[in-house]
């Protein structure tokens, strides 16, 4: 028995012995995330035991990798075919895994260019709670009350299942990158994203924060150097430009460092040509204009009514209280089918118990 299957092996050990209990397990990798969500309760299972590039086939832009792969490993191995993971997952730490990174599912600069972490899942192994291991998507397994539960993985914060292989879809790193930047209020650069959004210019992201707002362009030189032109804006030099982006995308920009006694860092998701809110406190805007970032001492009832005015939603991030809901509640009969799905993967419930909302 391999290295691999001993693994697995112990990981279905550790489940039904939990499911046979009801009592929780937490499913942790490098923990770069563990703040995300709500309580975290029970031991935890350490995927990191699990590790490796599966296969990777540049040809086809794919990459299949155990969930306890670092996902440095992965970014490395696409970089020497000048690939790379389109939706330009967040780090927050050293020891992020690819596991964590779809089962938090979130994304970076890059994600309103070209998608969310689910648009690029292909298929995922899952082990349930009953300790089978499931295959889904590539595997061709029919999927459960017609879900295509491999995408349904991202973002779902580990309470159906261990994730225990991903696959995934990659692209080619763009030709050329370069970024602008224009001083102007948030009004005026909500208004011009939207212009800029509606032209086919290679925008890959945008950010605004502190009166100026900041464009990566990339892809064919040509397209770039025509965009630019129409643009106008200030050049922002290559090194410059890379440590932005970074820090954008790992949260390691002041913007984020800054909230004082009593503050919480909220992301609102909007549609983009929302008017910039009033609430107190400061925001960035992302996405084209539809991810906008509250650092705010604001009550989470007012947060989230200003969302919900917009036609959005609004989520607690970080340094807030928990107890007032990290995510936005869902009408009931949305409540229902996580529930169901909940109760079909894990029946006795142990897997992150909590971590989404209360009720499972």
């Amino acid at each position: 028995m391999t290295d691999t299957n001993d693994t697995l092996e112990n990981f279905r050990a550790v489940i039904e012995h939990a499911t046979a209990r009801r009592a929780p397990l937490q499913l942790r990798g490098g923990g770069t995330k563990a703040w995300y969500g709500q309580q975290r309760v029970g031991d935890v299972l350490d995927t990191r035991a699990y590790s490796g590039i599966v296969a990777y086939d540049p040809a086809e832009l794919v990459i299949t990798a155990r969930c306890g792969t670092p996902l440095a490993d992965i970014e490395a191995a696409l970089a020497e075919r000048n690939q790379l993971l389109p939706f330009e997952p967040p780090y927050f730490g050293p020891g992020a895994t690819i596991g964590g990174a779809v089962a938090a599912g979130l994304a970076g600069p890059r994600r309103s260019a070209v998608g969310a972490v689910r648009d690029f899942v292909l298929g995922a192994k899952l082990m349930d709670g009953r300790g089978h291991v499931l295959n889904f998507g590539g595997q061709v397994m029919k999927n459960v009350a017609g879900y295509d539960v491999s995408r349904m993985l991202a973002g779902s914060l580990g309470t159906l299942g261990l994730i225990l292989e991903v696959s995934l879809k990659v692209l080619p790193q763009p030709f050329a990158e370069l970024t602008l930047q224009f001083e102007m209020n948030a009004v005026d650069a909500v208004r011009k994203l939207n212009e800029w959004g509606g032209q086919p210019l290679p925008i890959t992201g945008s950010a605004w924060r502190n009166d100026l707002l900041v464009i990566r362009l990339a892809g064919a030189s040509a397209a770039i150097k025509a965009a630019r032109v129409k643009m106008g804006g200030e050049l922002v030099d290559a090194i410059h430009a890379a440590k932005f982006w970074h820090a954008i995308r790992e949260q390691t920009d002041n913007f984020f460092a800054d909230a004082g006694p009593g503050q919480a860092l909220w992301r609102l998701a909007v549609p983009s040509t929302a008017e910039p809110h009033r609430l107190p406190g400061k925001q960035l805007i992302e996405w084209g204009g539809a991810q906008r970032w509250w650092i705010t001492d604001a009550d989470a009832q007012i947060v989230r009514s200003a969302a919900r005015q917009d036609g959005g939603h609004a989520t607690l991030f970080r340094y807030g209280e928990p107890g007032v809901g990290v995510f936005t509640p869902l009408p009931a009969p949305l409540m229902r089918i996580h529930r169901n799905l909940k109760s079909v993967f894990d029946p006795a419930g142990i897997f992150n118990p909590g971590r989404m909302y209360p009720e499972f």
